[in-house]
This record gives C-alpha cells, structure tokens and sequence, in this order.
C-alpha cells in the first residue's frame, strides 16, 4: 500500500511525551497496536513533514 492508495482501514492515534524523555506516537486500530518512540529532534522533524504535507495537500485539493 502507498500513499496513494485508497483504505477504509481506521485508527486512532496519541501523541505525547514519555517519561523517558522519548515522543511517543501510539497507533491503534483493530489489526494493530503500534508505539513508536522519537528523540524530541526526531519528532520535530516529522512535525515540520506534516505541516508541508498539510500545505500540500490543500494545494493540490483546490
């Protein structure tokens, strides 16, 4: 599957900081439960990825 591949999959994510000093994004759904810890540069390295996404998909949906 790619990112441009259509799915009715749904999940539910969090997002927060450990207390381990670690980001953690947590993913859920039926078929699977997914943590995934970052170093906070890491994190805010995938932040900024998502904010780009974000402007680019509302170009490219106008």
């Amino acid at each position: 599957m790619g990112l441009n591949t259509p799915s009715d999959e749904e999940a539910d994510i969090q997002i927060g900081a450990t207390d381990r000093g670690m980001v953690r994004i947590y993913i859920s759904s039926e078929t699977v439960d997914l943590p995934l810890d970052f170093e906070p540069d890491d994190a805010e390295a995938i932040a900024e990825e998502l904010v780009a996404a974000a402007t680019a998909a509302r170009l490219n949906a106008s």
